[in-house]
């Protein structure tokens, strides 16, 4: 099974607290245990890679326990149940859910940022059918969000480039290469060669002063629709061929076709394709093409500062 929302968590996170004094990364294992996840489940990232889903959830269904006075804190690090949470255990709930944690005023003060007089003013009780945001941490929704709108700034750097002459993408792929640290900081280090008499690619890279070694490039805008064959590709090698290099980069805006893709496998010239996703990617990474709106800083405590033992 996929590894349960933090809501599904707190209340096998309150009666294990209700046994003793308890950590998170004991507590996650123990209900990996509890809940027959696999391997892969126990190891699974959140999308940022930093960090294991599981002991996450389980994290922040012990924070909202304890921001709800069920769970306190002994020493860094520790938790255990309290007698409000001894209270709700031995009413035998099925479940415990961030709606049923608003009938507790210091909880509703957490998450309004009131303080606790009025939050005993206006809590009221939250609806019952959870929304995929009520199942997810702040760190996992905020992830989310970044999840979405990266997704959507790469339709968009596709829709921008489809709308540009094939010189203006061509002199892209270059500055991309060079942004990306190929050709060095040399002046003439990589040019556009698009255009007649270009002998079948569209650009090259020098990598050193003196040209001895070169990256020759093909760009192709084609719709979304529209694969690049092994035919296109089979010519650009053609064209390496021709000007005496083994060294090549072919970028569309589309994506290849698997004949392709196999033919560059088991070729003796080094061919990379990059197609839509990736040139997309590439081009957020190295900032050609986009820039910051807007950055925001989160911050946690730096427990450093306040260990004085």
């Amino acid at each position: 099974m996929a590894v349960p929302d933090y809501q599904s968590l707190m209340l096998p996170v309150l009666r294990l607290a209700a046994t003793g004094i308890r950590r998170v990364p004991e507590v996650a294992d123990a209900i990996a245990d509890q809940f027959g996840l696999s391997l892969e489940d126990r190891n699974a990232l959140l999308p940022s890679g930093r960090q294991r889903l599981l002991p996450n959830r389980v994290h922040w269904a012990k924070t909202y326990l304890m921001k709800a006075g069920l769970l306190s804190s002994p020493a860094r690090g520790q938790f255990t149940i309290t007698p409000a949470g001894s209270d709700l255990l031995a009413s035998a709930p099925p479940a415990i859910t961030r709606a049923m944690l608003e009938q507790y005023p210091s909880f509703v003060s957490f998450v309004s940022g009131t303080s606790g007089e009025a939050a005993e003013q206006t809590a009221v009780p939250a609806p019952t059918d959870a929304t995929t945001s009520d199942n997810q941490t702040p760190e996992e929704r905020i992830e989310a969000a970044h999840t979405e709108l990266m997704s959507e700034l790469r339709s968009d750097l596709l829709e921008q480039i489809l709308q540009q002459s094939p010189a203006f993408f061509e002199q892209l792929i270059v500055d991309l290469l060079v942004a990306m640290g190929y050709g060095g900081s040399h002046e003439d280090a990589a040019k556009r060669l698009g255009g007649t008499g270009d002998g079948g690619v569209d650009g090259v890279i020098n990598e050193d002063r003196l040209g001895l070694d070169r990256i020759y490039v093909q760009a192709k805008r084609y719709a979304a629709h529209v694969s690049v064959g092994r035919p296109d590709v089979q010519a650009f090698v053609g064209s390496l061929v021709g000007h005496g290099s083994n060294k090549g980069v072919f970028v569309t805006t589309s994506s290849f076709s698997a004949p392709a893709m196999d033919f560059v496998r088991h070729l003796s010239q080094r061919v990379i394709l990059i197609d839509g996703a990736a040139l997309t990617d590439l081009m957020i990474e190295h900032g050609v093409g986009v820039r910051v709106s807007r950055a925001i800083e989160i911050k946690r405590v730096d427990l450093d500062f306040f260990d004085l033992s």
